[in-house]
Order: C-alpha cells, then sequence, then structure tokens
C-alpha cells in the first residue's frame, strides 16, 4: 500500500493491518523501543513508525540508519502525537541498508550543498515540494490545451534556424575538433551543413498551427548563454503555444487563461507542498497566487509604460528611456502602480524579434509581455507577422539569411492568415509558484556555466 492510499482511507483502516515499503527519513531509538519517520515518496506527508522489544529483530532494527529501506507490517492506529495515526509495527524487514557517511541527514542543509549531491536532494522536504509541483504544473499545462483542442507539437532539437537571432547557441556537430577551428567544412558534416541545440520550437510550431489551428510545444530548449544569474540556465524547458485566426489581444485571452488555470491547478492538488512554501519558503506565496487567479490583468502600450516610469517621483538606478528595456525596477514598481498583473504591449520594433507583427505606425509591433508582481517578466508573445513582403523586408533589414528559413517565409504565401503566439519558461513559472528563488533549485539536473553534473 502507498501513504498516499493510506492517508486517504485512513479511517476505514484504522486498526487493520497495512504493509508498506518506503524509506526512512529519521530514527529515534529508545531502550526498549523506537520512532521512525518513514516516507515512500507517494505524498509530502510521513508517517510515524513505532517498533518495540516484541519485534524478532528488534535489536537488529534499533540499528537502522537513516536514508535505509523498509518494508513495515503493522497496525494502523490513533496517535497520542502531533500526527493523527502512526502504525505499531509487528514486522520490520531491513531492504537496502545506508551507512553512517549518507550525505542527507536529517538536518538542515544548504541549497548549495543540495546542488552538489543534486541526485539526492529529491529525498529532502523542500526538494520533494518542488519536484511535485513541477510534476503537477507539467500535468496541469498538458491539460489545459488538450482540453482546449490544441494538438501538441515536438519541435526538433537539433535545428540550423536561430528562432531568436541571438546566435548564443550551441553547435552540434560529428565534425573533429581540430577541422572545427580550422575553417571548418560543414559538407562533410552530419547534416551537411552547421547545426545547433534550439532556443525555441516557435518557428517550427507555426507550420503546424497553420494545420491544426491550434498547437503547443512543451520541451527543452538550450541558450549557450554565459550567464550565472539565478534566472538563467543553459537547459530549460518552455510551453509555446501558437495559434491561428488569433491577433494580440486573443493572444493576451490565452496567456491569462492559462496562468489562472495552472496557479488553480497547483493550489488544489499540491495544497501540502504549497503551505510548506508558504511556511518556509516565501512568507505570503499563498496570499500572492490567490490574488493573481482572481486579478484583472491590466492591458496598457509600452509608450505608456515609459511615461508613467518617466512622471514617477522615483530615482531610479536605470533611468526608462522610450527604447530601452523594462528593467527589474520598473516591473515592480508598474505592477505595484496598478496593484496586479500587467501586460505591456505594442513594443518598438528595434529591441523586438524579427517575426513579430509591423503595427501600422511603421515604428512598432505588436508585442507583448507578462509583468506580474513578485516576479517581473513571465511570459512574452507576439502576433506573427503574416505578410509575406513585410516579413521579408524585415529580415533582409537585419541582414538574416533568408534562404535557410525560405520555408518559414513560404507560410506566408501558402493561406496566411493572422496568427499569435506566446511562450513561458517553465522554470521561471515554478519560481513564481514555489518562491524557491534559484531556478538552480527546480530543475532536476541544472546545466549552467561550468556544471554538468549530478
Amino acid at each position: 500500500m502507498d501513504l498516499k492510499e493510506l492517508f486517504v482511507k485512513a479511517k476505514e483502516l484504522e486498526n487493520k493491518e497495512v504493509v508498506l515499503d518506503g524509506w526512512i527519513r529519521n530514527h529515534r531509538r529508545q531502550k526498549d523501543f523506537g520512532f521512525i519517520d518513514f516516507s515512500d515518496g507517494t505524498c509530502f506527508e510521513h508517517l510515524q513508525i513505532v517498533y518495540d522489544t516484541s519485534l524478532t529483530n528488534f535489536e537488529e532494527v534499533s540499528k537502522i540508519l537513516v536514508g535505509s529501506a523498509i518494508h513495515v507490517k503493522g497496525t494502523l492506529v490513533s496517535s497520542s502525537g502531533k500526527q493523527e495515526y502512526e502504525v505499531k509495527a509487528e514486522e520490520v524487514t531491513i531492504l537496502g541498508v545506508c551507512p553512517e557517511d549518507y550525505p542527507i541527514q536529517p538536518k538542515r542543509h544548504t541549497r548549495e550543498f543540495l546542488r552538489e549531491v543534486a541526485y539526492l536532494r529529491p529525498r529532502t522536504n523542500l526538494f520533494q515540494a518542488v519536484f511535485r509541483v513541477r510534476s503537477v504544473a507539467a500535468y496541469a499545462i498538458h491539460n489545459y490545451f488538450q482540453e482546449r483542442g490544441f494538438v501538441y507539437f515536438h519541435a526538433p532539437l537539433i535545428t540550423a534556424s536561430d528562432c531568436e537571432g541571438a546566435g548564443e547557441m550551441f553547435q552540434v556537430t560529428t565534425l573533429p575538433i581540430d577541422k572545427i577551428v580550422n575553417e571548418p567544412d560543414y559538407s562533410k558534416d552530419f547534416f551537411g551543413k552547421m547545426t545547433n541545440l534550439t532556443v525555441s520550437g516557435q518557428l517550427e510550431a507555426e507550420t503546424f498551427a497553420t494545420a491544426y489551428k491550434k498547437t503547443y510545444t512543451f520541451g527543452p530548449t538550450f541558450r549557450a548563454e554565459n550567464s550565472n544569474t539565478k534566472t538563467h540556465a543553459a537547459e530549460f524547458w518552455m510551453i509555446e503555444p501558437e495559434m491561428c485566426f488569433c491577433d494580440l489581444e486573443g493572444d493576451m485571452d490565452v496567456m491569462e487563461d492559462m496562468l489562472k488555470y495552472v496557479v488553480s491547478y497547483c493550489l488544489e492538488h499540491c495544497k501540502e507542498e504549497m503551505e510548506f512554501f508558504n511556511q518556509f519558503v516565501e512568507e505570503g506565496l499563498l496570499e500572492k497566487l490567490n490574488k493573481l487567479v482572481t486579478a484583472k490583468f491590466t492591458r496598457i502600450d509600452y509608450k505608456d509604460v515609459i511615461e508613467l516610469l518617466q512622471k514617477a517621483d522615483v530615482k531610479w538606478d536605470f533611468a526608462p528611456t522610450y527604447g530601452g528595456d523594462i528593467a527589474k525596477e520598473h516591473e515592480k514598481y508598474i505592477t505595484e502602480y496598478f496593484n496586479g498583473p500587467v501586460f505591456i504591449k505594442n513594443w518598438p520594433k528595434e529591441i523586438k524579434a524579427f517575426y513579430m507583427k509591423q503595427n501600422s505606425d511603421g515604428k512598432t509591433v505588436a508585442a507583448v509581455d507578462l509583468e506580474v508582481p513578485g516576479a517581473g517578466e513571465l511570459m512574452g508573445g507576439s502576433q506573427r507577422e503574416e505578410d509575406y513582403e513585410k516579413l521579408l523586408s524585415r529580415m533582409n533589414e537585419l541582414k538574416m539569411d533568408t534562404k535557410s528559413l525560405d520555408w518559414y517565409l513560404n507560410l506566408r504565401k501558402y493561406g496566411t492568415c493572422v496568427h499569435s503566439g506566446f511562450g513561458m519558461g517553465f522554470e521561471r513559472l515554478l519560481i513564481y509558484l514555489t518562491g524557491v528563488e534559484n531556478i538552480r533549485d527546480v530543475i532536476p539536473y541544472p546545466r549552467t556555466p561550468g556544471n554538468c553534473e549530478y
């Protein structure tokens, strides 16, 4: 029986025999009895196992160390301690011993230390909670799109195109190292051209949107960005929906609806984990998340945001200027000013990607960023440029290789239509959901500069 099932059926199982398999999280030994803090990973709650000298192997059991795997047969009884129920053990069988040098002892460990033993950290309360929420949030995302008729698209991980045009990509090659350094001949490479790990599945997702109307990707993406901040990683997961016959306003509708759905789902299905985060990680987390679920999302043009920031009676570290990006301090001010999430839309085209819809003013594009209280930018999207000539002109203006993206341009020839989409970094969402502020602590095995370990 699993602990999750046991806690659900506890009343009907009281004073009956139960059989459990799991691990020792803590062990308090006395002369004639002992208490085992038991977990099997199926739920956040632990169960106390009580044993005494009636066990035939009492001496052996009393010496079992933290981390060991055990098989327990006993009776579920009402507890006189803090917990509601405990198991009075009749049999305890050792399945896998754990030595004294086991790194995850029942004490407070720093997150920096736990990153050094990332393969063991899911056994701690914090990371058991984090990665369960990661699992539930991923399910919620799929559920949201599947219930609304989106087709799940698996974007290629190896690509010859750079979606964002930033050039910070990991190269994939079968050429020997010396051939790469000294004028590589990519005609002799595996794919016959230079290829890289993808930074985004958006461009490919647009091809499926023009066939299925609504599609989404949810998978790993890669950036060779030499950054050691709390919000950057070389490998991370992205959610990227694409929708035909959908303009920027419709795009924002879906962004808001999806976020509220996922947050609500996690609040409902991870109650113990969310309470834990609220108590031990971020005070006020539950209040913040519940407020978002019922909030009105403001929609405001970029130029109006800049004017608002410039008029604010604030001494900025980075002065807000038209044509510049929105700094963290600006994001914080804007969300506090409007007392909730804010969509900033219609950005200067010079600071946005080539594929975004050019507005009639010739200066801005139909792009949008979502800023949320306590986190800043959480999502970014745009209406895509559906006009072939305008898209080609913009690509030429940026001196892009149009030949390698002829397939993308052809989408504007073959049944073009208004279409939009957005992207959300999954780990950035998890930081917001859990209050755990470092991306290294919301992804199982973080890949950052100088780190590719377990």
